[in-house]
């Protein structure tokens, strides 16, 4: 039987990388980004190599009511959503008194208010259903304040919370809700954020979006509820409980902070 995801931010990093995978398990696709030329592109390398159904939505996902208007798309084209990746998601760099609000919203909107409005829609499908998957994207970042990352690190660690309450919800519906967090990677997120002279992205070992798409599928497919990508992430992630706050919040400073 054939599943069909919905991908949102599918036209880069590990969006893209999860499509790719999802494609050559013969599985059908939804894809949603902003760039349409590049989306065109996708789905032609897709169907011809996988022989499979690619159907594409361009959509700016921090306008609201983009979930609502997408899944009524959906519905109208009689497009069954058996797993629902929410990965769409941007950050922004810098000290919050100097940030751009417009940007932030924008954030806030795409982060997590679409977030969750698509997490209940196709959710309350699957569970009339019985069965399905949803993966959300969210971070490292999620398990401390973040200082120059401010409200990145407070989406992510709303989406990180948000998905393993769900998950508790309806673990006994067939349903399962992972939270990948993954930590600095190789993807274009760098520069949407203006971070590319932070400490943590001028490391030379950063994981690529495939590696973390490949973890991220693979937690999902076997119900895990959280999924940190890398033994020093989750190592980094669970200590963070054990230490002082305020101790932590220093450390990711300095992370941060630019080389």
């Amino acid at each position: 039987m054939k599943n069909t995801a919905l991908i949102t931010g599918a036209s880069n990093g590990i969006g893209l990388e999860l499509a790719k995978i999802h494609a050559s398990k013969s599985h059908d696709l939804v894809l949603i980004a902003r760039n349409k030329s590049k989306l065109e592109e996708i789905k032609k390398e897709l169907e011809e190599q996988y022989k499979v159904s690619v159907y594409l939505i361009i959509k700016d996902l921090s306008e609201i009511n983009a979930a609502q208007e997408i899944y009524n798309e959906t519905t109208e084209q009689n497009i069954q959503i058996d797993y629902l990746i929410n990965n769409a998601g941007f950050g922004d760099y810098g000290m919050f008194t100097e940030t751009d609000w417009n940007k932030e919203l924008q954030m806030i909107n795409l982060n997590m208010t679409t977030l969750t409005h698509f997490t209940k829609l196709y959710l309350q499908d699957m569970v009339l259903r019985g069965r399905g998957k949803i993966m959300n994207v969210a971070s490292t970042a999620a398990f401390q304040s973040g200082p120059t990352f401010a409200v990145y690190s407070a989406t992510k660690a709303y989406v990180l919370s948000f998905s393993e309450a769900i998950n508790n919800e309806v673990k006994d519906k067939g349903i399962t809700i992972t939270a990948l967090c993954p930590g600095a990677t190789k993807t274009g997120f760098q520069d949407v954020a203006a971070m590319n002279d932070s400490k943590i992205f001028k490391s030379k070992n950063l994981p690529s979006a495939k590696e973390v798409a490949e973890f991220g599928y693979a937690s999902m497919m076997k119900g895990k509820t959280v999924a940190i990508h890398g033994i020093m992430n989750s190592i980094l992630a669970f200590s963070s409980r054990l230490i002082p706050r305020a101790i932590v919040v220093k450390v990711t400073r300095i992370v941060l902070d630019k080389a």
